[in-house]
């Protein structure tokens, strides 16, 4: 984070750069980046709830969250005013040599 609380071009490059099989230890990042994490940040067993509060550090989370495989996989619908809503992928298996990472 920088002097003002957001979140850095780097630790934004981190969650889009993220190890697409490590959904947890995203979301755990993600976490411990989130501003009002509090009541903004809610995991129940395989589903996440992030509201951003308007806050623009964390629309810049979920900007780079936007571009990741988890977002792909899981989202599952966002609503006006910064509410998002996704079912957790625990695994993703894939054939031997169909892998696309």
């Amino acid at each position: 984070m920088d002097e003002s609380g957001y979140p850095t071009e780097k630790e934004l490059t981190k969650i889009r750069e993220w190890d697409p099989l490590d959904a947890d230890g995203l979301i755990d990042y993600v976490e411990s980046l989130w501003r009002y994490a509090d009541w903004g940040f809610i995991r129940r067993g395989d589903r996440l709830t992030l509201h951003t509060g308007g806050w623009s550090g964390n629309e810049d989370i979920i900007g780079a969250l936007e571009s990741t495989l988890f977002w792909q996989l899981s989202w599952e619908k966002s609503t006006r005013g910064g509410h998002y809503w996704f079912k957790i992928i625990a695994s993703i298996e894939f054939a031997p040599g169909d892998s696309p990472f």
